[in-house]
């Protein structure tokens, strides 16, 4: 497979700027990137799925066990044995090289057929920022017209986020710690509104207005404010894998009315990564 295209999001760069984190080791020589895009050079004599010539892409995963429950219901992101598509052991032994290169070799399992009308510059980011916002808004039912989804956060993966929730149908509030990308929600990704999340009266104006939200952030930041935006059973989905570990208020959440009717202040709680 001769390579295109590769992106890398946000996250995955401290597994290779730091020797270790969160117990995650990083093995050198490393080449990163999972999110590749290409056109097939070469097929092996058992593959069925594609042909030379064919514009492919690869994500995250690049081999799992096959006979596990997740992989039996084709959930191998979910394998205990999955291999990244990076900086890990493949079946073989050898370790496991990324993107950044100018070929590489994959299962057909994990590999995407890329349609010819999308051009590969703008496939590239669906292959780990895409599928990681667009799975929960199908999964949770967030995918229906009418609802009002609520994205935290215009990174990389706030982006795509709120333009699948268009696409869906859905009413879309952004909300983020910084002002200044209000213009960009609105004019440029098509938002209906947008939430400064250090503003309570903007806050406690929208409470118990959103049937969901795609909480992209990936630094330390409050729950609690975020809960209180959602109506009765909504759902609030955690997509961005902030290096901390985030505080839950369960009573709140327990009590539900509450958690949308009190107040809490933003202010000098984590930082804006992702914001």
């Amino acid at each position: 497979m001769w390579l295109s295209r590769c992106f890398i999001v946000g996250y995955a760069i401290p597994i290779f700027i730091w020797p270790r984190m969160n117990g995650v080791f990083s093995v050198y020589p490393l080449v990163p990137g999972h999110e590749i895009v290409g056109e097939v050079t070469e097929v092996g004599s058992k593959v069925q799925k594609f042909n030379v010539g064919d514009r492919v892409g690869v994500g995250c995963v690049v081999g799992s066990c096959h006979s596990c429950g997740s992989c039996k219901n084709n959930l191998e992101n979910y394998c205990p044995k999955s291999i990244l598509t990076y900086g890990a052991e493949y079946h073989d032994g050898s370790i496991t090289y990324g993107g950044y290169f100018d070929t590489m070799v994959a299962d057909e399992h994990f590999i995407v057929r890329i349609p010819d009308n999308l051009p590969l510059d703008v496939a590239t980011p669906l292959l780990c920022a895409g599928i990681t916002v667009y799975s929960p808004l199908r999964y949770y039912g967030l995918n229906k017209p009418g609802l009002h989804v609520g994205v935290v956060g215009l990174g990389g993966l706030g982006h795509v986020a709120v333009k699948f929730a268009k696409a869906m149908g859905a009413k879309v509030t952004v909300i983020s710690t910084s002002p200044s990308k209000k213009k960009e929600a609105l004019e440029n990704l098509g938002a209906d509104s947008f939430l400064v999340s250090r503003d309570q009266d903007q806050l406690q104006g929208a409470s118990g207005t959103l049937d969901g939200i795609i909480d992209t952030v990936s630094a330390q930041h409050p729950l609690f404010p975020l809960l209180g935006l959602l109506k009765s059973h909504g759902k609030l989905v955690l997509v961005g894998a902030p290096e901390k570990p985030l505080e839950l208020p369960v009573f709140h959440v327990l009590q539900g009315v509450e958690s949308r009717s009190r107040k809490h202040d933003w202010r000098d709680e984590g930082d804006s990564r992702d914001d």
